[in-house]
């Protein structure tokens, strides 16, 4: 077996993540791997917005805000507990797709390219000793979160990867049976 499969075969989400995160010149190598991700018609759809220090603090009052004027009735330990999600790892990266209009390439296919980038982003960072965590969630998708992070009106956020050393390795989940997951077509309809 070759390194990338037994890289591919270690992968898993690190939830419990401190300092270091990785510094500048390790971040730009990362993305350069990340920006490997298959890419029809050569739009680059993908880019990533890196949120840390101060900033997670403000990004964490932006997330409070939002999520206090949809919940009204929502106590303010739970919404203390939702300024601090951000600041659950030294790195949060959101990975943006910034669709363009291209007759052959449609959003969908922009998008893929960004989730790929985002798994080449994790297995890099694997590669390098840090760990990672793909979160979503209604904050990823909301319009007022889109505004704070300053997106265009075509893009949007396809993840929040948070980042940094894991504490403890936790572990390895299970893997599935591949003969659960193929099937070889046979040409003619099942």
């Amino acid at each position: 077996m070759n390194d990338v499969s037994e890289l591919l075969l270690a992968r898993q989400s690190e939830p419990r993540l401190a300092e270091p995160g990785p510094d500048a010149g390790t971040l730009q190598r990362l993305i350069r791997c990340a920006l490997t991700a298959p890419d029809h018609a050569l739009l680059r759809p993908s880019r990533f917005l890196v949120i840390e220090g101060e900033q997670r603090v403000q990004l964490g009052c932006t997330w409070r805000e939002i999520v206090a004027r949809e919940n009204p009735d929502m106590s303010a330990e739970q919404l203390e507990r939702a300024s601090r999600l951000p600041l659950r790892a030294p790195m949060l990266i959101a990975g943006i797709s910034a669709h363009r209009d291209h007759p052959k390439v449609p959003a969908i296919e922009q998008s893929l390219s960004t989730g790929v980038a985002l798994g080449y982003l994790l297995l890099a960072l694997q590669a390098e000793g840090f760990g990672g965590m793909w979160r979503t969630g209604d904050m990823a998708y909301h319009p007022e979160m889109h505004r704070a992070l300053g997106l265009a009106e075509n893009e949007q956020v396809l993840g929040f990867l948070y980042v940094g050393t894991p504490q403890s390795r936790k572990e390895s989940a299970p893997r599935p049976d591949p003969e659960l997951h193929f099937s070889y077509w046979s040409g003619e309809p099942n």
